[in-house]
C-alpha cells in the first residue's frame, strides 16, 4: 500500500465530544453569548481538530512551496519564468513579503523545491530549502497534460512526507506558494472542481489588462477541452491540470489532516491545492482553516467549495503564505478565547476570594 493510501486511513471527521466541551465553555462565558462570532466557531472548530478545549497552536509554520509551469509558453503571465527561483532566492534570503509576516506571527518560513526550472541544489545541500523536485516544471497544459498519473502521486506524497516531517514540532500548519503562471492550472482546477463558468473564475493573476485576460480564458478554454480532466478523481485533475507545487501543498493539507493538525489555507493556489486534497478525501475539510478571500474573482466559489469562511478580506493577491500568516494571529485569538476568558462562575468565585 502507498503512501497515499496508508495516509488516507488516519484522517477522520472532528471530534464531536471535544467540539460539544469546547461549545460548553464557550456558552458560559463572562460576555453576551457568542459575542464574538466567527472567532468563537473557530475555538470550536480547533478543539474539533485536535481533540483537546485547550488546542495546541503555538509552534507554527508557513511552508511555501514552488514550482513552474509550461503553459507561461501561452503567454498567460506578465513575469517570466525566471521570478520563480529568484523568488525562492529572496525567500531564504528573508527579504519576501511572507518573511516579514511570518515573523510578525511567530512562524517559521518552509521553502520547498517541488519542481522549479531550475537547478536548486546548493541551497538543498545547504539545508536552506527542501528539495522534492519531481520534474523541471510542468508540461504545457495546453497542449496536454501537465505530468504523468504517477508524478502527480510523487508530488502529493512529497507533501504528505513534509508534514509527517513536521508533526512533532509543528502545531500549526500554514500554506504557501510560488510559481510563475500557477493562477492558470489553479482556475483549471476550480473550473473542474466547482462546475463554475471559466469566465467567472479567470482573474487576472500578476496584473493582465483586459485583452491579456480574454486570451488567458481563451487558453484555459482550451486546456479544458484538451484534457477534459475527471472532477471526481483528484489525482486525475492534478495530473492533467495541476502543477508540482500545487500537488504537495494537497499532500501536506492530507498529511496534516491525518495528524490531527489545524492548516490555515492561503489564497488562491492553495486553494485549489485544497480543492484537490478534498476531493481525494472529502474528511480533510474538517482540518482546513481559510485564511482570506484573495482578489481573484474565482476565489469564492473555491471556499464554497471547501465548505469554509474565510477569516480576512483585505484584497490580498500576494500568495506565498501571507495571508496564512496572517490569519494565524486569528487562530491564537480563538485559542485564547476559549482557554483564557472567565466564565460567569469563574468571574464570581473570583470577584468572591477578593
Amino acid at each position: 500500500m502507498g503512501l497515499l493510501k496508508r495516509t488516507l486511513q488516519n484522517i477522520y471527521p472532528q471530534d464531536s465530544d471535544s467540539r460539544d466541551r469546547a461549545k460548553e465553555r464557550l456558552d458560559q462565558l463572562a460576555l453576551p453569548h457568542w459575542a464574538l462570532g466567527d472567532l468563537m466557531d473557530l475555538s470550536m472548530d480547533l478543539a474539533g481538530i485536535t481533540r483537546s478545549i485547550d488546542p495546541p497552536v503555538a509552534r507554527k509554520a508557513i511552508v511555501t512551496m514552488a514550482g513552474d509551469h509550461g503553459v507561461v509558453a501561452e503567454g498567460v503571465s506578465k513575469f517570466p519564468q525566471e521570478v520563480t527561483p529568484q523568488m525562492v532566492y529572496n525567500f531564504v534570503n528573508g527579504g519576501a513579503g511572507i518573511n516579514a509576516l511570518a515573523r510578525q506571527a511567530g512562524a517559521e518560513v518552509i521553502v520547498v523545491d517541488m519542481g522549479v526550472a531550475a537547478d536548486l541544489k546548493q541551497l538543498a545541500a545547504e539545508g536552506k530549502i527542501i528539495n522534492k523536485k519531481v520534474g523541471l516544471g510542468t508540461d504545457n497544459i495546453a497542449k496536454g497534460p501537465a505530468m504523468s498519473l504517477a508524478m502527480a502521486t510523487r508530488s502529493v506524497e512529497a507533501g504528505i512526507d513534509i508534514a509527517n516531517d513536521l508533526a512533532d514540532r509543528i502545531d500549526l500548519f500554514g500554506t504557501g506558494d510560488m510559481g510563475i503562471g500557477n493562477t492558470t492550472p489553479s482556475t483549471a482546477i476550480a473550473a473542474v472542481i466547482t462546475g463554475k463558468p471559466l469566465a467567472e473564475l479567470t482573474g487576472r493573476g500578476t496584473g493582465l489588462d483586459d485583452e491579456q485576460l480574454a486570451h488567458k480564458i481563451k487558453v484555459l478554454e482550451t486546456i479544458l477541452e484538451c484534457n477534459k480532466p475527471d472532477p471526481k478523481d483528484g489525482l486525475d485533475i492534478l495530473a492533467k491540470v495541476g502543477g508540482f507545487e500545487i500537488g504537495g501543498l494537497a499532500g501536506l493539507i492530507i498529511g496534516a489532516a491525518a495528524h490531527k493538525k489545524p492548516v490555515v489555507v492561503d489564497g488562491f493556489i492553495s486553494s485549489a491545492a485544497a480543492l484537490i486534497a478534498i476531493t481525494i478525501e472529502p474528511f480533510v475539510r474538517d482540518y482546513i482553516i481559510c485564511a482570506h478571500r484573495s482578489m481573484e474573482p474565482g476565489h469564492r466559489a473555491m471556499q464554497e467549495k471547501l465548505g469554509c469562511r474565510p477569516l480576512l478580506d483585505l484584497n490580498l493577491r500576494l500568495g506565498e503564505g501571507t495571508g496564512a500568516a496572517l490569519a494565524m494571529n486569528l487562530v491564537e485569538a480563538a485559542v485564547a478565547i476559549l482557554t483564557e476568558v472567565a466564565t460567569f462562575e469563574e468571574a464570581a468565585v473570583a470577584e468572591a476570594d477578593k
